[in-house]
């Protein structure tokens, strides 16, 4: 991807990566799983475009506690930092990337994203996958990275 603009600690992407992919629709008892991991300490750091409601759940978690995060913006770079990612990018702990040029994202901008965040991830974790979901492919293509 020739556009990446990435804004923040750089430092992140030398770390330990777990990529954490969730489809739009799961199942109640999934959540709540997601909710437990997302407040536990993790080796590295969790990469995720924060977009479906669970992962947007997840961000608000990790946010929360210590581990580092990178956000992948299946958009171009925000004009200006949403206030809950002000402090984690002031302590290091937060890596903005832009994967795209376009206003909004879309299907294929967010597919090029999750590809991108695959590809970034040492270990991935996808949730709510099903034959119908935008990540079917995706984990079928990556499903040899550990999760």
């Amino acid at each position: 991807m020739k556009d990446i603009i990435r804004y923040g600690n750089e430092r992140l992407l030398a770390m330990q990566k777990t990529a954490f992919l969730a489809s739009g629709t799961i199942a109640p008892d999934v959540v709540l799983r997601c909710y437990d991991w997302a407040t536990d300490e993790h080796e590295g750091c969790v990469v995720s475009g924060f977009s479906s409601k669970l992962e947007q759940d997840v961000l608000h978690f990790l946010l929360k506690g210590k581990t580092p995060v990178i956000m992948v913006l299946a958009r171009r770079m925000y004009r200006e930092i949403p206030e809950e990612l002000k402090v984690p990018l002031e302590h290091g702990r937060l890596l903005i990337i832009s994967t795209s040029t376009a206003i909004r994202q879309s299907r294929a901008t967010a597919l090029a994203r999750n590809r991108y965040i695959c590809e970034l991830a040492d270990y991935i974790m996808m949730v709510g996958v099903t034959e119908d979901s935008s990540l079917y492919g995706l984990q079928k293509e990556f499903g040899d990275k550990p999760t």
